[in-house]
């Protein structure tokens, strides 16, 4: 989390957008007492590449498909070499590389933004990048643009996002396409991703990427959002961490604890699916230090051009490089789709920002930070594992339901100097098994997501 009073990289170039327009079985669930509500109208698309089928499909220059339990792309035979020089470090090294670029997919919702997420495994000596290319309403094609250059750890190079790319149209803020004024009605009606595997020439080492999708959005300015109706009584019971015990810890990573509300959601999640780091993976941490996994989740979801741990894709990359879990970023539109996801022991992890007397309990405000919803209490009010809180003890909390839905679901807001900046429309991450149950796939359905 970010405090009110410093704002959020995110934030500041949400702000100028807004501007320039003028199978593994999770822990078990008590029972729901009420059937979720109804979700609101879409307003989302979703497509993910996933299946082998998918991975024989599109354009391949030295991939392959994989099957098998989990179907993937990997090498082949390289396409070639290229030299990359890490921003970073100012270290230059030669990679073998293959490509794959899917197929055009048309977007049912023509959209103002557009989020990318993958799910992959790098092994040491290998890393990938993303990027999309599509098409205007107006008949006009976007440049490539990079989306993001990742690795799972940080010993090949610095998993970055790319700044500075823009064609006059959009613009690419950190891990989102933007469409620059979306009051000229222009919006983004198709796309492509490419992804390009790197590895160390003459290794025969690879990435294999599991998932590769996109979600596009077109959600209209809105200060408030209408009440819902409470659906459903259950709480799920996820692990509580604190990010404030880390403060001041590792300040390399986004100057510690203070601002790693993102990574500490993340890896509440990934414990409540059963995973977690290895004791050998968390030497590197101070053993003096409690919940070490946080900081190896910090660590590894860093962003060295962001310069924070709050990268939405790489969140989501992040918690899919433990055994059989999957990780997108994705918008959903009410709390009923949060109903839904609960009701299937799916907890979500929500983007929002607030002033601290816009949510009555939580005893602050912020320009941009993430929490886990873990619950609905008998009246509808929202159970979240907040981790801006100053122990693990007292991280669960209960948020007025009206309030939550608000601060969550809006696009625009007042910050504490009444200058109107915006909100995250519903931004979530969404973590699940490779092989969810009928009753998971059916609530991830609901909601977009296949």
């Amino acid at each position: 989390m970010t405090r009110a009073s410093e704002p959020s990289r995110r934030t500041v170039i949400a702000a100028a957008v807004a501007v320039a327009a003028v199978g593994a079985a999770g822990p078990a669930a008590a029972a729901p007492t009420a059937r979720p509500t109804k979700a609101s109208p879409n307003l989302v698309d979703n497509r993910a590449w996933t299946s082998y089928s998918d991975w024989r499909g599109g354009t391949a220059k030295g991939t392959r498909a994989v099957a098998g339990a989990r179907p993937g792309l990997a090498i082949a035979t390289p396409a070639g070499r290229t030299d990359y020089t890490d921003p970073h470090t100012g270290r230059t090294a030669t990679w073998e590389y293959a490509t794959w670029t899917s197929p055009v997919h048309r977007l049912a919702v023509p959209s103002t933004e557009v989020i990318a997420s993958w799910n992959a495994h790098t092994p040491a000596g290998t890393w990938l990048q993303v990027e999309l290319t599509g098409t205007y309403s107006d008949g006009t094609a976007t440049p490539w643009y990079v989306m993001g250059r990742w690795a799972a750890g940080d010993q090949d190079i610095r998993r970055t996002s790319v700044d500075g790319q823009s064609d006059g149209k959009s613009s690419i803020w950190t891990d989102t396409f933007a469409i620059d004024d979306t009051a000229s009605g222009l919006r983004l009606v198709s796309y492509r991703l490419r992804l390009t595997l790197y590895r160390t020439p003459g290794g025969g080492i690879t990435p294999t990427v599991w998932r590769l999708g996109a979600m596009g959005s077109d959600i209209p300015d809105r200060f408030t959002v209408p009440a819902s109706a409470p659906g459903l009584a259950q709480e799920l019971r996820v692990p509580r961490y604190s990010q404030e015990i880390h403060a001041g810890q590792y300040p390399e990573y986004d100057n510690g604890g203070e601002a790693w509300c993102s990574p500490t959601s993340s890896q509440m999640i990934i414990e409540y699916w059963g995973r977690r780091p290895t004791p050998g993976q968390l030497a590197w941490v101070d053993p003096s230090y409690a919940d070490p996994q946080v900081c190896h989740a910090a660590r590894f979801t860093y962003d060295y051009q962001y310069a924070g741990c709050g990268n939405w894709p790489f969140n989501a990359a992040y918690a899919a490089t433990y055994k059989d879990l999957q990780g997108v970023v994705t918008r959903l539109g009410s709390l009923g789709d949060l109903e839904t996801l609960i009701a299937a022991g799916i907890p979500v992890i929500t983007s929002q920002s607030f002033l601290k007397t816009e949510l009555t309990g939580a005893g602050y405000g912020t320009s941009g930070h993430l929490m886990t919803v873990i619950g609905f209490t008998a009246d509808g009010d929202v159970i979240a594992n907040d981790p801006a809180s100053p122990g693990d003890d007292a991280v669960r909390r209960v948020y007025q339901r009206r309030e939550f839905e608000n601060i969550w679901l809006r696009t625009k807001r007042y910050n504490a100097s009444g200058k109107v900046v915006s909100g995250t429309g519903g931004v979530c991450y969404l973590y699940f098994p490779a092989h969810p149950s009928a009753r998971r796939r059916k609530a991830l359905a609901a909601v977009g997501v296949r």
